[in-house]
């Protein structure tokens, strides 16, 4: 149903890999190796078959020419943004972070076949996402057995091959480096690192403005586990490096900056934005005026909503910090007055893996310690016994 080539494309070959998968599951026995030949059938037909193609042939969604052409401009220019964009193309809906992506195209040019395929931004969005689950398990501090590793390598594998994630994965890629972050933010501060969950916090802030929820989940997070003080020095943190990585486009391209990352996604600027998917906010925003002021103002009710369940009943771990995070996000991507489907992928995302690294593996051992009141020294009996 799609008009979209490479959405057309990629149904094609993830219909013959999930076909595959299922007759695979359907005919063969109930074992952990049926499950992992299932899981790579779906990985070939959703993710490594169309990627590869699109990848050769250049065909790919408009943001990888948005995320490369901003790279190009941050090396020439230092900013990302055209200051009189000619057409809905030329747009950047993205904060300057994003822009890193696209500077391996830049750099390494698109002459040469084996080159252009290095320097496509859909791989470096896929490396990022690669890096920060895995970072993820790292951190977050369980010490699986084999099995437990077989178990959370196919249901990762699962994961990847679903649509919600292989589609982008194959033809854009551009909301997968954000929920990666997103979820290593989240391991960190489970993990009683407050530094290093705002550094990853602001890594992902700089790259789209729709991460900027996930700040008050960290802080309550850590504030909850660590104290109020390790919840500010995370923020504070989280800030400062959103901050060195916003500031530069504010002060080179201030009117470009605002009419692209603040007007344009939200159905306001000059050209209208293709994330139209027919989501409540949309819907309400295309009656007109009051619509759109009703689409907004439902989204500022949900979002302090959720605010005020953080204060009334703060996350506790991983699992429920990445539920309440999912809930804000799939709120903002209902009701805002512009959205597409894919953006639902990040809170799947979230959701999905923070459970996969809960169960798929055993904690370690803990520190052995003595339960009940320490023992109290016997003392030294008198030689004539006692009186």
């Amino acid at each position: 149903m799609s008009t979209l080539e490479t959405h057309r494309l990629w149904g094609a070959c993830a219909a013959v890999g999930y076909l595959v998968a299922a007759a695979v599951v359907a005919c063969g026995p109930d074992r952990e190796r049926t499950r992992a030949v299932a899981v790579g059938a779906a990985l070939a037909g959703a993710v490594l078959v169309p990627l590869a193609y699109l990848l050769v042939s250049g065909q790919a969604q408009s943001e990888v020419e948005v995320i490369e052409r901003a790279g190009r401009l941050v090396v020439e220019r230092a900013t990302p943004y055209l200051d009189e964009p000619r057409s809905v193309t030329e747009v950047t809906p993205y904060l300057p972070g994003m822009a890193l992506l696209g500077i391996p195209r830049a750099l390494l040019g698109a002459d040469d076949p084996v080159v252009r395929v290095l320097g496509d931004a859909r791989l470096w969005c896929a490396a990022v996402l690669a890096g920060c689950l895995w970072a993820g398990r790292r951190a977050s501090g369980s010490v699986p057995g084999a099995g437990g590793r077989r178990e959370y390598r196919t249901a990762v594998g699962a994961l990847v091959a679903s649509p919600v994630v292989a589609l982008p994965l194959a033809v854009s890629g551009v909301d997968l480096p954000l929920a990666g972050l997103l979820c290593l933010a989240l391991v960190l501060a489970a993990r009683h690192r407050p530094v290093a969950a705002g550094l990853a916090l602001a890594a992902a802030c700089s790259l789209k403005w729709t991460a900027w929820p996930a700040a008050p989940v960290v802080m309550a997070l850590l504030a909850h586990r660590d104290g109020l003080r390790a919840a500010a020095r995370s923020g504070l943190v989280a800030l400062a490096g959103t901050a060195l990585a916003v500031l530069p486009g504010v002060f080179l391209s201030p009117k470009a900056m605002a009419e692209q990352v603040l007007a344009f996604p939200t159905g306001r600027g000059e050209f209208t934005t293709p994330a139209s998917s027919p989501l409540p906010g949309r819907l309400l925003a295309e009656l007109g005026p009051a619509g759109w002021f009703t689409a907004v103002g439902l989204l500022l009710a949900g979002g302090l909503a959720v605010a005020v369940s953080l204060v009334v009943r703060p996350p506790r771990d991983l699992v429920a910090a990445a539920d309440r995070l999912a809930l804000g996000l799939s709120l903002a991507f209902l009701l805002a007055p512009a959205g597409r489907f894919g953006y639902l992928a990040l809170p799947v995302l979230l959701v999905v893996w923070s459970r996969l690294v809960r169960a798929g593996a055993r904690p370690g051992p803990a520190p052995q310690r003595p339960y009940g009141p320490p023992p109290v020294p016997a003392l030294p009996v008198p030689a004539g016994g006692v009186r």
